[in-house]
């Protein structure tokens, strides 16, 4: 089992705080094995096995809690004591109605450590804020890190992992695996479980041939400029009639159950962000493989998709980056901190290199300059600009 370090740190940090801790990310990203991680932390330093509460509302074992009050008796009966604190933990938390409610109480009627999980941004609907609302910290996690990934590996180069990982993607179950069959099988699962449980009945869609094409054509366009508009008309010129709300909606949906993040486009000069055409970057490019039936490996727009997560990861905010029509891959900030990231496959062309390093030229600024790429030589500076192997820079975040 690879210890979630980043994550288990966070919870740690947080321990007894008195603040709801909801951890968010797509299905299968480990969320429930970082609830054990950390139940196992608990154990090691001081905490009663009978002080812990662990439910997970996807097992049979708990089919009896179906809304806010089952939730509520079958805690209130599980607290023995009122001189000691509880930590509980309640995995897959939206499968109960109304559960904001029972939150609201535990906090009042108990002293309770309260740990939640979810698998759709519906976690953190204007309910739940609303009723919480500055009690709670939000940790959103991801799949494997290629960082995480290459911990399963021996005897393999981190370049050839590195292939391997942009092919598979970092979902837990399948990393220490290359066994095309059982990954896809495996892929397949986690597809179906989010489009039913996550988007079709949370959003009551019921055109399951449309929801596919349109996340067919969002996955195919990562890296690209796109809007609800666009797609609608790239639909329709494929003969699928679809209205440009309806198209919006599906996009959301994919949001809310964290199969992409849409990125928003910033223009540097005028200090202000622009309303067309945001990026989407998909949360794992297993995932969006298997859906495209490994047909569209675009290293570029991979290795691009690969960085905004790994950017995310380390607790950037990242835009992108608009100046005078030119554009600027990645603007990460993190607290006073600004840099700007340019990613390309390989700049070993001229015309290349000069392509992706002429922005940076015209920001009138001194903030860091990285180029990622894929190529490896011993240039590391060029012109101000730092030029990183990708890997070695995935690999070397602490």
């Amino acid at each position: 089992m690879v210890l979630r370090e980043l994550y288990l740190n966070q919870l740690i940090k947080f321990k007894d705080k008195d603040i709801v801790k909801i951890i968010s990310g797509i299905r299968r990203c480990g969320k429930s094995t970082l609830l054990v991680q950390y139940r196992d932390y608990l154990l090691k330093n001081g905490v009663k096995q009978s002080q812990i509460i662990f439910i997970n509302l996807e097992s049979a074992q708990f089919d009896n809690i179906r809304e806010y009050h089952d939730l509520y008796n079958f805690i209130q009966k599980k607290i023995k004591s009122t001189d000691k604190k509880y930590y509980v933990f309640i995995d897959e938390i939206q499968n109960v109605l109304n559960f904001e409610r029972a939150v609201n109480s535990f906090s009042v009627d108990f002293d309770v450590d309260l740990y939640l999980t979810g698998s759709n941004a519906y976690l953190l609907s204007s309910e739940i804020s609303t009723l919480i609302s500055g009690r709670y910290v939000e940790i959103k996690m991801l799949p494997f890190s290629f960082a995480e990934y290459c911990t399963l590996w021996e005897n393999k180069s981190k370049e050839e992992l590195f292939f391997q990982y942009m092919k598979y993607g970092g979902f837990p179950f399948i990393s220490n695996s290359n066994d095309d069959d059982f990954i896809n099988n495996y892929l397949e699962g986690i597809y179906n479980t989010v489009v039913v449980k996550d988007i079709i009945k949370r959003n009551s869609f019921n055109d399951f041939t449309m929801l596919e094409n349109i996340l067919k054509t969002l996955m195919s366009a990562i890296g690209s400029p796109v809007s609800a508009n666009s797609i609608c008309k790239i639909l329709k010129n494929a003969g699928k009639s679809v209205s440009v709300d309806s198209v919006e909606k599906y996009m959301t949906a994919f949001c809310n159950a964290f199969i992409f993040n849409k990125v928003e486009r910033y223009d540097l000069k005028g200090k202000q962000y622009l309303k067309t055409l945001q990026k989407y970057y998909v949360t794992d490019m297993g995932l969006r493989n298997f859906v495209l039936g490994y047909r569209q490996i675009e290293p570029t727009h991979a290795l691009e998709n690969i960085v905004y997560w790994e950017l995310i990861r380390r607790g950037y905010h990242v835009d992108i980056g608009n100046i005078n029509g030119t554009e600027i891959d990645f603007v990460a900030r993190k607290n006073s901190i600004i840099e700007y990231y340019q990613v390309s496959y390989s700049v070993a062309n001229n015309e290349t290199l000069e392509r992706e390093i002429r922005p940076f030229s015209i920001t009138n600024d001194h903030y860091s300059r990285f180029l990622i790429t894929m190529d490896r030589d011993f240039v590391n500076d060029i012109n101000g600009v730092k030029k990183l192997w990708v890997v070695e820079w995935l690999c070397n975040y602490k």
